[in-house]
């Protein structure tokens, strides 16, 4: 088994410049939209774990500890349903990255679409729905190229 793949946006980068300016245009309408980083981060760190992407799951926890977002918190997330930690909102946003993520089984189901639609308005609701097909395109990049994600080095405390 060949552990070197083609690195897709090294190899065609204006289509991955194009992704990437896709991305930060969904950044704009989550933050505009009333989607904070926090919301949007917690959707994106699931959707990475949901699809097996170790290398965005990684990039998005950090950007969730710049967020704010604390350690228990981030370790709950595998387990939003039964844990107490998250509002009805993270909730939500949690479903609606779990339907998009495994949209090949049901669609958006009519429960989670009311649900979340429940929760949220419907230019909320748009930007979520934005930021999960932009995780899940890049996590699909990445997964494919078997993108590395090293160890990180032991911090030295004084």
């Amino acid at each position: 088994m060949s552990e070197t793949r083609v690195h897709l946006s090294k190899t065609e980068p204006t289509a991955y410049q194009a992704l990437d300016a896709f991305s930060r245009t969904v950044g704009e309408i989550c933050a505009a939209n009333g989607i904070d980083d926090r919301l949007k981060e917690l959707v994106m760190i699931h959707s990475s774990q949901l699809n097996g992407c170790a290398y965005c799951t990684r990039v998005h926890v950090d950007r969730a500890a710049a967020a704010g977002i604390d350690a228990d918190t981030l370790t709950q997330i595998p387990t939003w349903r039964e844990s107490g930690v998250f509002s009805d909102r993270e909730c939500a946003a949690l479903e609606l990255a779990e339907a998009f993520t495994f949209i090949h089984e049901d669609g958006i189901p009519d429960e989670v679409y009311d649900k979340v639609g429940s929760v949220f308005t419907e230019k909320e609701y748009a930007a979520l729905s934005w930021a999960c097909i932009s995780i899940n395109a890049f996590n699909r990049v990445v997964i494919a190229g078997r993108y590395p994600v090293p160890a990180r080095s032991a911090q030295v405390t004084e």
